[in-house]
């Protein structure tokens, strides 16, 4: 059974209508026990960082998210889920992240001809031979929707980059615990293909 962390952030129903496609067993909850039960979880999001954070704590989840790292059990961050993982964000000055995972987020910066929020396809180069990315074609195209990007403090962490305006730190992996900037459930048949592989390791 895979748990997907329920902390009112958007795009949840289509991470877990994506898990369905692929006959897994999944819940949408913030119940400590079920998720400390799950084979796997996610924590995907879209929205704000520090009203992110915010959730987290009135929840009680982010000592639940750091008991399920702990324990090692496969985890996965989804574009705001993914940076919770890290330690702060420009998007909220002061506010602490998660904190799992060394690194900052910041604003993608202004270039001419470049809209931001970035939202749209991007291929991705991909390094470090990613569990997550294993099976893919070369440069595969994935649908991003952001306007802050990972700055990863290890890049033998960084399993993929994409190029908008910055060098963007796109996937990254460290143990048990993936995550993504782009929506792998938006992404299509490779999209699919990158939540296979994490329903397989």
């Amino acid at each position: 059974m895979i748990a997907i962390l329920d902390y009112d952030a958007g795009n949840i129903k289509s991470v877990e209508k994506a898990m369905l496609l692929l006959g897994q067993d999944v819940v949408i909850t913030r119940d400590r026990e079920t998720i400390l039960n799950a084979d796997k979880v996610i924590l995907p999001g879209v929205g704000a960082f520090g009203d992110a954070m915010g959730k987290l704590h009135q929840y009680g989840l982010c000592d639940v998210i750091h008991e399920v790292v702990d324990s090692g059990k496969p985890f996965l961050g989804i574009c705001l889920g993914l940076q919770l993982l890290f330690e702060r964000s420009d998007e909220a000055p002061g506010v602490e992240g998660l904190g799992i995972l060394k690194g900052e987020i910041l604003r993608i910066p202004d270039q001419e001809g470049l809209k931001i929020p970035h939202m749209g396809w991007n291929s991705l180069a991909l390094q470090n031979h990613g569990r997550l990315l294993q099976n893919l074609p070369d440069e595969p195209y994935v649908y991003f929707v952001h306007s802050y990007y990972l700055k990863a403090a290890d890049e033998g962490i960084v399993t993929a980059t994409t190029e908008y305006s910055t060098h963007i730190h796109a996937s990254v992996e460290q143990g048990n615990v993936f995550a993504c900037q782009f929506h792998p459930e938006k992404s299509s048949d490779v999209g699919l293909q990158i939540l296979q592989n994490f329903v397989e390791i």
